[in-house]
Order: structure tokens, then C-alpha cells, then sequence
């Protein structure tokens, strides 16, 4: 019997653990896939967004704001990449800018601070490659960028350090209600639970339904994105939107915490919810429309395009509380954007709710703190020296694109729900992420995982489950 089951290890599962984790109580993560962050968490903007742009007043609104000015704080404690970079929206015709003022207006009365319109000058003064056609633009300094897989992965380590159990690989097929709170029926047995969390991302409305009268639609919005080089990466400093329609924010063009540039999403509404193939329209969509607000994109440093699904509901908003007929069911469910910005405050509100319910009580012995992977890189040379003298496995290069060492890979394999695959390592570390994709690390970064999980090459997978990188040859005959 568990106090608490959270369903999802996506951001607002895992930010919702970390929270919970503060608390004397018996909690488990169960997740359908082989590790974190394998859902709209590991594909989308990757923006901080500063918060003008929900409706004033929803929970959009208010955890947007409340995430942005939790991120920084939050990053340092945790170790991962976080850059406030700044926003503009852009306004490219006189007769729009009434909108544009609308939204300053409503980025006031959500509470974001520092925002100013400017002019067409001053726009271009600080981004040159921002379309001549202009007008003005919000100018948002709050808003930053972040690494949305070191986020996720972050968070739930903190979480699993401070004793919250994960499954992976665990399916919920069922969820009924007992006298003493839930039991899931799952793809690895059953599950006992006082209360329930449910972050399932485009999934939280079948969960949802099994246990509420009143029943909830997940309606999955596909986003087409494309990724250029870092050699690209300088051609904006900050995020450009579009003004926004009523399908979301538009096409933006923004850096990455990693230094490569990103340009994207669409949004086309999709019935289903592993739908993640991109299109040609999408990507044409994107590409076009990326170029009525930024010059000179250059498309040929364009190394990989992939699609993300955004849980969308039509009540437009996030949905966070108990279900009204379901007592001690918790739904954390319409996340996305801006999901990533709101999740740190996403996760406080849920545990709230989950600790007042349940009358939790404090750790005296929560472990605030985490240390990423550490990154030869960032040594002055006599440090990485000194590293590698005392661990050659930092001196041996993988991932020539990235710069990732073996060390890296070992760590990656090694620390609290350590990696498992290849996607698993690529998300803790780049190898992989480069110009090449992977092209020239990939057997050695298997070969790695082979050694350090005690298993052999035909068993290493892509992502979990059926996705092996070797097959049709008979291992036994090699």
C-alpha cells in the first residue's frame, strides 16, 4: 500500500515527486515507458515563457508566472541548463499593434515585471536578423530558455534520492476505487494506493475516466519543429514569437541552452496520442513561416526535424485538482503550453493539494540539492587534466560532434535512474544530439551500455521496449 501513486514521469510528474518527496510518505512513479521524460516532455519549445500570454486569471496564468519565477532558483539547486535569454513578440503590421498592446496589458495584470514595447529601432538594434518588416515588439527579459530533458531527469533524481520508488515500463490498464483509496491494474501486477496523481499527459483523460462520472478529452495537438546546427546557433539571442492566434503562439525561432537554433511548432489537432511523425506540410509550414519573422534562417544547417504532442483540452487551461466524484484522484492533467515554464509551481500546487488531503508532515533530512554529469569542458585545463589522470575514461572522446566523453556515458549509465538506452543516455548527456545524430557514436556508446549493464549488444535498445538497434542475426551463431 502506497500513500501516494503518481502516474507519469514526465515534468509535472516528476516535479509533482520532488515535491512530495518532502514529506514523510510512501510514493511511487509509475511509467508506461522505459525511463523519464519520454512523452510532450522531451519534445517542445524548451521555453521559460514569461506569462502574458494566458488568460488573466486561469491557472495557465498564475503558474506560468509563478513557474518563471521559480526556474532559476530551482536550476541552481538541481544542476541543469537554464538561461534567461529574453522574448520578443513581434508585430509586424500598424493595424495589429492595438493586439500587441493588448498583451502587454495582460502580461500586467498577470504579473509579469520588466516587459516594454519597442520600436521598430530599437527591435532591430537588438536583433539584427529580425525581419525588416517590423513594426514593433514585447519585449519580455524574464522569459529563458531550458533544457527540458536535464529538467525532467533532474527533478526526478532529487526525487528517487529522497525515496520516491519509479517503475518503468508499467502500464496502467485499469484503476478502481476501494475503500481504502485505488488499486491499478497494471502491465507489471497491481498496485495499492491511498491517493492518486494522475500526470499522464495525453493519456490523463483515459485515466480520468475510469474513475469520474464526469468525463474529461485529451485532444492531442501535433508540433512540427525544425533543429539547426551550432553553427546556427547565434542568429537570434532570444526567443521570437509571432503574435499569437487562437491555436497557440505561432512559429517561434529561439536559441538553445545547448547553442543550437530551433524553429517551430505547428499545431494540428490529431486523433492519435502517439502520433509524433512529422509531415511534409508541417515542416514546410514551419520553415515559411519562420521567415516572416526572422531573415536569412539558414535552412541548409538543418540536422534533424521531429514532432511533439501538446495534452489540449477545450476548456483551454490546465486542470489541476481533485475530480469532484472521485475522491483522493488527483488529476495534473491539459498540460502543455506553458507547461514546462509552469512546472515547478505545477508540482508545488499538486503536492499541496496531496499533502492536505492527507495531513503529510514534514522530512526533517529533504536533500534540497543535485549534481548533474559533470562536463570535462567547463574545467580550466589543469583541472581536466587532473580529472582525466585520475579517470582515463574522461579522456577517451565518444561523441566527436558533442564533445561527450566515456566518463560522461558512465555517469550517465551509473547515477539514480541512470540511463538504459540509447535515447536514455543521448537525453543525460548529447551523445548523439551533433551534426552527426549519432552516426559515429552510436556502436560505442552501445558498447558501454552493454559493458556497464551486464547485457550484450543485441539487447541494447533505442528507447526501450522492441526498439533494438541489432537485429535479424542469430546472436548464438556469432
Amino acid at each position: 500500500m502506497y500513500d501516494v501513486i503518481i502516474i507519469g514521469a514526465g515534468v509535472s510528474g516528476a516535479a509533482t515527486a520532488r515535491e512530495l518527496s518532502r514529506y514523510q510518505a510512501k510514493i511511487c512513479v509509475i511509467e508506461k515507458e522505459e525511463d523519464v521524460c519520454c512523452g510532450t516532455s522531451k519534445a517542445n519549445s524548451a521555453i521559460v515563457h514569461a506569462g502574458y500570454d494566458a488568460v488573466t486569471g486561469s491557472l495557465k496564468a498564475k503558474l506560468n508566472v509563478r513557474g518563471n519565477e521559480m526556474m532559476e532558483g530551482l536550476s541552481k539547486e538541481l544542476d541543469f541548463p537554464f538561461k534567461k535569454c529574453g522574448s520578443l513578440v513581434l508585430c509586424l503590421d500598424k493595424e495589429d499593434y492595438p493586439n500587441l498592446e493588448a498583451l502587454y496589458e495582460r502580461g500586467v495584470a498577470n504579473g509579469v515585471k520588466e516587459m516594454r514595447i519597442l520600436d521598430r529601432e530599437e527591435v532591430l538594434a537588438m536583433e539584427p536578423n529580425v525581419t525588416d518588416k517590423v513594426y514593433a515588439a514585447l519585449y519580455a527579459p524574464t522569459a529563458g530558455i531550458v533544457c527540458p530533458f536535464g529538467l525532467n531527469i533532474a527533478l526526478a533524481e532529487n526525487a528517487y534520492v529522497n525515496g520516491v520508488e519509479f517503475r518503468f515500463h508499467t502500464q496502467v490498464e485499469d484503476i478502481k476505487k476501494t475503500e481504502e483509496g485505488y488499486t491499478l491494474y497494471t502491465s507489471k501486477g497491481t498496485f495499492k494506493t491511498k491517493c492518486v496523481v494522475n500526470a499522464a499527459g495525453v493519456y490523463a483523460d483515459r485515466l480520468h475516466n475510469m474513475v469520474s462520472e464526469e468525463k474529461m478529452e485529451i485532444i492531442p495537438r501535433r508540433g512540427d519543429y525544425c533543429l539547426l546546427d551550432k553553427s546556427a546557433g547565434n542568429h537570434v539571442g532570444m526567443t521570437i514569437f509571432a503574435l499569437p492566434s487562437k491555436l497557440g503562439k505561432g512559429i517561434l525561432v529561439s536559441p538553445t541552452v545547448h547553442g543550437n537554433l530551433l524553429i517551430g511548432p505547428t499545431a494540428v489537432d490529431v486523433e492519435d496520442k502517439e502520433g509524433t511523425n512529422t509531415t511534409r506540410e508541417g515542416l514546410e509550414q514551419v520553415i515559411e513561416k519562420a521567415g516572416m519573422n526572422v531573415r536569412d534562417i539558414p535552412m541548409r544547417q538543418v540536422i534533424t526535424s521531429f514532432a511533439g504532442l501538446r495534452a489540449h483540452t477545450e476548456a483551454d487551461d490546465f486542470i489541476i485538482g481533485e475530480a469532484e466524484d472521485a475522491a483522493g484522484f488527483i488529476d495534473c492533467a491539459g498540460i502543455e503550453s506553458p507547461g514546462i515554464a509552469s512546472c515547478p509551481a505545477i508540482g508545488e500546487m499538486t503536492a499541496r493539494i496531496v499533502r492536505d488531503k492527507m495531513g503529510l508532515k514534514e522530512k526533517e533530512d529533504f536533500v534540497c540539492t543535485r549534481k548533474g554529469i559533470l562536463n570535462p569542458e567547463t574545467l580550466d585545463k589543469e583541472e581536466r587534466n587532473a580529472l582525466i589522470k585520475e579517470n582515463p575514461a574522461y579522456g577517451n572522446i565518444i561523441c566527436r560532434c558533442e564533445m561527450i566523453t566515456e566518463g560522461e556515458i558512465i555517469d550517465a549509465i551509473r547515477r539514480p535512474l541512470g540511463a538504459k538506452s540509447l535515447d536514455g543516455v543521448k537525453r543525460r548527456t548529447r551523445a548523439g544530439m551533433g551534426r552527426c545524430q549519432s552516426g559515429f557514436c552510436s556502436p560505442r556508446t552501445m558498447e558501454i551500455l552493454a559493458r556497464e549493464c551486464g547485457t550484450d549488444m543485441f539487447d541494447i535498445t533505442k528507447s526501450g521496449g522492441k526498439s533494438h538497434i541489432v537485429v535479424g542475426t542469430n546472436k548464438d551463431t556469432l
